[in-house]
């Protein structure tokens, strides 16, 4: 049985390697903790389907490798997507200050109207914390970012963060400001029937000449 859904978003896990972007994808995929994580190597995928508004959105996520020698490929996925997880380790400054690096290629090679949550992994590990809950918010609202601290092993608020990214992209889509029909947008529509109901009248027909499917 073929799954519906009214949308389709293509989302992006970035950050530095080792901050449990892997494990944070495991997680709201298979709903338990990853526990043999080694480095990815190039790029993961996993797809989930969730509700967001009483819409049925696909989520289609690519798990890109943090190390720098496979940044050349990893960019690559960057193309038309909807949404990104930016993720750093609240035990790690290194992973932290690396960010702005992440941001930018986020907003250059996908859009700049990629929507995009920062995630402060590894919540569970509290007491060996390097980066304050504050200085993060405080440099998601700079930077017009949505905010939340995760744990991949617990959990906590792993659902929320793809949830929160997937309601925004689809609360722009309904006040126009991003069009699913825009090439490169990482939104498809899901059923053709959706489609043809956006669709002015005989524009339907004009496309399927156009189109030799």
């Amino acid at each position: 049985m073929s799954e519906t859904y009214d949308f389709l978003f293509k989302f992006l896990v970035i950050g530095s390697a080792g901050t449990g972007k892997s494990c944070l994808l495991h997680q709201f995929i298979e709903n338990k903790f990853k526990q043999d994580s080694n480095h990815t190597i190039g790029v993961e995928f996993g797809s989930r389907v969730v509700n967001v508004g009483g819409k049925t959105v696909k989520l289609q996520i690519w798990d890109t490798a943090g190390q720098e020698r496979f940044r050349s490929v990893t960019r690559s996925y960057y193309r038309g997507a909807a949404g990104a997880l930016l993720v750093y380790d609240i035990t790690s400054r290194e992973t932290y200050n690396a960010l702005t690096n992440w941001l930018t290629d986020a907003r250059t090679l996908a859009s700049p109207n990629i929507v995009i949550i920062l995630c402060g992994n590894k919540k569970d590990l509290d007491a060996d914390r390097e980066v304050t809950f504050l200085e993060a918010s405080r440099f998601a609202q700079e930077n017009e970012l949505m905010f939340l601290e995760t744990s991949a092993l617990t959990g906590e608020n792993v659902e929320e963060a793809f949830l929160i990214c997937a309601r925004t992209i689809l609360s722009k889509i309904e006040s126009g400001e991003l069009d699913p029909e825009r090439m490169g947008s990482g939104i498809q529509y899901g059923d053709a029937s959706l489609r043809q109901l956006r669709q002015p009248r005989g524009s339907a027909a004009q496309a399927r000449q156009q189109c030799n499917c």
